[in-house]
């Protein structure tokens, strides 16, 4: 069974989760301005909305995005579009992963840690809640065969101007409820590069 077919009530059934919904858990941190390669990306933006496919709006909003995070980073991170992320497919943790960081620099393959799943949704962001926590569970299962494991994974679900952030740690999931405006990028950069560099 992919990571799509999993709902919310599933995820938390199926991987005996508990759920904890409020308000922002990530921590103030600084805004970062985009660079003008970002920039440009964005002056799509208008025509990304108008177009309304989640298509559009992954490659037109979102990759462009968390492309900039690895360049802020110096390329020390991995980002990963369209990959097989088959973990325990007896547990339905298989599929296609829209993206996904590890803090490894290694692009040819997925290398422990990944720290962030990404996913893109045409419009209603709930829909993907399910989706990414599987794969955050896949994230952290796959960290923890790979003897790289780490505290909290994150999860990210976005409409290309709204972005929604949860983390995982141990068999506690937190979603933040409030969705975070794009633009302006700032803010979201902010909170993605402290994800990947913190978190």
């Amino acid at each position: 069974m992919p990571y799509s077919n999993f709902t919310f009530a599933k995820a938390k059934k199926d991987f005996n989760l508990i759920a904890v919904e409020g308000g922002r858990f990530l921590p103030q941190v600084e805004m970062i301005s985009p660079s003008t390669k970002l920039q440009a990306a964005l002056e799509d933006l208008p025509w990304a909305i108008a177009v309304g496919s989640e298509r559009a709006k992954c490659e037109s909003i979102v990759y462009p995005v968390l492309q900039e995070v690895r360049r802020i980073l110096n390329f020390q991170v991995s980002l990963f579009s369209g990959r097989d992320f088959t973990v325990a497919p007896e547990k339905g943790l298989n599929g296609y992963v829209d993206y996904l960081i590890s803090r490894s620099v290694e692009q040819l393959e997925i290398e422990a840690p990944v720290v962030v799943l990404a996913e893109a949704k045409r419009d209603n962001l709930n829909e993907g809640i399910g989706q990414c926590i599987a794969e955050m569970v896949a994230a952290q299962q796959f960290n923890q065969i790979n003897e790289v494991p780490i505290s909290t994974i994150y999860g990210v679900i976005s409409n290309g101007t709204q972005w929604r952030f949860m983390k995982l740690e141990d068999r506690t999931v937190t979603i933040d409820l409030m969705d975070y405006p794009l633009p302006p990028v700032e803010p979201i950069l902010g909170m993605l590069v402290w994800i990947v560099r913190e978190g």
